[in-house]
This record gives C-alpha cells, structure tokens and sequence, in this order.
C-alpha cells in the first residue's frame, strides 16, 4: 500500500508540473491575443473598405476586358493555404488542413499549394501535394509585406497561365472561443463582372481602364491575402488560449481525483498498521 501513495504522489508531482507549463502558456496566448485583436480591429475596416470599394467599382462599370475578370476554361487551381507555425491550438490547424484536403482530394494532379505556416506544409508535404510556395514564421504577426509578398507569387504564376483559378483557406475570427475555417476564391474575379448588369453609376477612367485596373485588382488581392492572415493570426491565439485553459482545467480536475485516492490510499496504510498493532498486542496477552 505504501508503495501505491509514493505512486500516486508521482503522478501528482508530474501532472503538477504539466499544469504549470499549460497555465504559463495559456497567459501567453491571452496576451498575444489582446494584441492581435488590437491589430485585427485596426486592419479589418481597412481591408474590408478596399474589397468593398473595388468590387463597387467594378460593378458599376461595362466592357472591361481584363486578364484578372476573364472566368478560364481549365481546372488547374493553387490554393493558399494560411496554417500556424506551432500546435498546441486545439483543432485550428486540423480545421483548415482537412477543408482543404476535402476540396482537392479528388484533383490532386490539377492542384498546387501556397502554404502558409510549418503546420500547412509539413502535413501536405507527407502527403504528397505540390507545394510550389511556403512561407513560414509569419503567421503569429504578419504585415502587408507579407501578403504582397504572398501576392505577388500569385499573380506571376496566374499571369503566366500557369493555373485557372486561385482560393485562399484561412480561418475567421468570430470570439475568443469561436473560429471558422472558410475557403474563398479570388481569382479569376469574373462574378465581379457579372455583376456589371446592374449599374449604378457611370465611371471613367484615366489614363485607361486596364491601367487603372492593373493597380486596383492586385491591391484588391493583397487586401483580402492580407485580412486573412491577420483574421488567422487572431483566431490562432485564441485557439490555443481556449486549448491551453481547457489543459489547465483537466489536469486541475485529475489532481483532484488524484489526492483523493491517495488520501483514502494513506487512510488504508493506516487502518492496517492500526489493525497490525492491535493484533500484535493481543498476541502478548
């Protein structure tokens, strides 16, 4: 019996350890969270007035003819994946890598990747899929460089007919404990240009249409690349703030059963060498 409480006591001492570390961690993802929802509340209205705009703009103006308006006949896709760096964030990187992998299982030899984050690639990469571009060690704080960056790659490759469409998977943040993990496309943006029907307004450009287009659409790519990294940034913190808080709470919870049984273990050795004592003393009589 004296040899299951010193068990007992081990398994306390190292959930008890665990417990630290997962309470240290939790403090740290709810800093980086306030932080990152300081910057989410600051870029989203920025972000979200651009692709607005630019949407307006070319919905209320006929007979464009450009490159990044034209729907393409092929099914060749790359799809920007937007994962984190490091784990221990509950579901947010198996949320995201299994959308994708449900979208494009079936068209594995027409798709590529542009991964986002060591979880994204690690796990397409063992898989098999064509990663033709990561970048890695941004996903905690990304800037718009980083998504220009993001962007650029992908407008080379779409200008060079390389692939016919283009999504980008991320996940939205909607509360500390509620995330959505959405798959969007932004190119070709012909739904755009269906809309044209309905027209507001007459708009003219200058110096042209196509010159003007050619500044408006890659900063409208930018932009949306550019919301998704900081809505995935903010919804990573608070997933692994709510993982990390849930650890804490079940390690709690199992030292609790576990002092439990070692007091009632302690309360048995006891009872015997009481019980061993008395029949001792009885022997003597």
């Amino acid at each position: 019996m004296a040899q299951s409480t010193r068990d007992i006591k081990r398994r306390i001492r190292g959930i008890s350890s665990t417990r630290q570390i997962t309470k240290a961690m939790e403090l740290v993802a709810s800093a980086k969270l306030r932080k990152a929802r300081e910057r989410l509340e600051k870029s989203r209205p920025y972000y979200n007035t651009v692709y607005e705009n630019i949407q307006q703009v070319l919905k209320d103006t006929k007979n464009l003819n450009h490159p990044y308006l034209k729907a393409r006949k092929g099914d060749r896709a790359v799809y920007i994946v937007v994962s984190a760096d490091r784990g221990l964030a509950g579901g947010f990187n198996s949320n995201i890598n299994r959308l994708v992998e449900d979208e494009i299982r079936n068209k594995k030899d027409k798709v590529s990747l542009v991964t986002v984050g060591l979880k994204g690639r690690d796990y397409f990469k063992r898989r098999g899929y064509n990663v033709i571009g990561e970048f890695l060690h941004i996903t905690e704080e990304p800037s718009f460089s980083h998504a220009k960056a993001i962007g650029n790659l992908i407008m080379d490759i779409y200008e060079k007919g390389e692939v016919d469409k283009v999504y980008i998977a991320y996940t939205k943040f909607i509360t500390t404990i509620s995330q959505e993990a959405k798959l969007i496309r932004i190119l070709p943006n012909d739904e755009l240009k269906e809309g044209q029907a309905e027209k507001n307004a007459i708009i003219e450009f200058e110096p042209s249409p196509d010159e003007v287009l050619d500044y408006l659409i890659p900063k409208y790519i930018q932009s949306v690349i550019y919301g998704a990294l900081i809505e995935s940034s903010c919804s990573q913190q608070g997933a692994r703030r709510t993982a990390m808080e849930s650890a804490t709470d079940n390690a709690e919870e199992m030292i609790d059963e576990l002092q439990l049984s070692y007091n009632r273990a302690r309360q048995a050795a006891i009872t015997a060498e009481i019980s061993e004592i008395v029949s001792g003393a009885e022997a003597l009589k």
